[in-house]
């Protein structure tokens, strides 16, 4: 049996100096009605964006954004779609961006995965919002299995950028999993998983809090802070 929520709670408000301080840093996630009105094309969006951030200088992606808006037709997935493999190359020599072919050619990879789903769900929106406390983790596996470049961390940060409530394995959070023995062996691994969707699923449950701010408290609860959360 995991440890209780509200003992967690507690750890957490005194490492902060008191509730209030801990609240201050929780923030919330959309809700579901919100990550409804998210059009396909901003999740390539956020997709390539930490794909890109990925291994890289945070605040470089960050100032060059508006020229990856520009050089990728506003992430419109048809139109992306529709580029030969010489504009890709072409693209991938751009300047204003950064320039690495094989993060270059996820846009499309992930631009036709999201295609796909949103032809079998109505919009790539309605499949993410299929998910959440309990099976949160079948979507990160999804998104690693279907689409480019969004194994590890990667998928969950950009689900957590766009609004939808996750978790993160942050390092603090994974250091508490692995000494309270709820995972071992591989963080990613379809055991350690599951693991954690019913360590958080039974947190949830006991706190009605959404799973971002479980997170967030779990990781100031333990351990020395030091991966963002954001």
């Amino acid at each position: 049996m995991p440890e209780s929520f509200s003992a967690i709670y507690q750890r957490a408000c005194e490492r902060k100096g008191s509730e209030q301080a801990l609240e201050a840093n929780l923030g919330n996630p959309f809700p579901k009605t919100a990550i409804a009105d998210i059009s396909d094309d901003r999740f390539l969006a956020e997709m390539t964006k930490k794909v890109f951030q990925s291994g890289f200088v945070w605040r470089v992606v960050e100032q060059k954004w508006s020229d990856f808006e520009e050089v990728f037709f506003d992430f419109d997935i048809e139109k992306v779609l529709l580029m030969p493999d010489e504009m890709f190359e072409q693209k991938a020599a751009d300047k204003r961006i950064i320039r690495n072919y094989k993060k270059v050619m996820t846009v499309r990879d992930n631009a036709l995965m999201i295609k796909d789903i949103s032809h079998q769900h109505g919009s790539f929106a309605a499949f993410v919002n299929q998910f959440g406390a309990g099976n949160i983790t079948q979507l990160w596996r999804k998104l690693k299995r279907h689409g480019a470049r969004l194994g590890g961390n990667t998928g969950p940060y950009m689900l957590r950028t766009v609004g939808v409530d996750t978790f993160l394995l942050s390092r603090d959070v994974e250091d508490y999993l692995r000494k309270h023995d709820i995972i071992s062996g591989g963080s990613y691994s379809n055991r350690s998983l599951e693991a954690m969707d019913e360590a958080f699923l039974f947190w949830h449950e006991q706190s009605n809090r959404p799973l971002q701010q479980i997170s967030r408290v779990l990781a100031m609860s333990w351990g020395t802070n030091q991966a963002i959360e954001v």
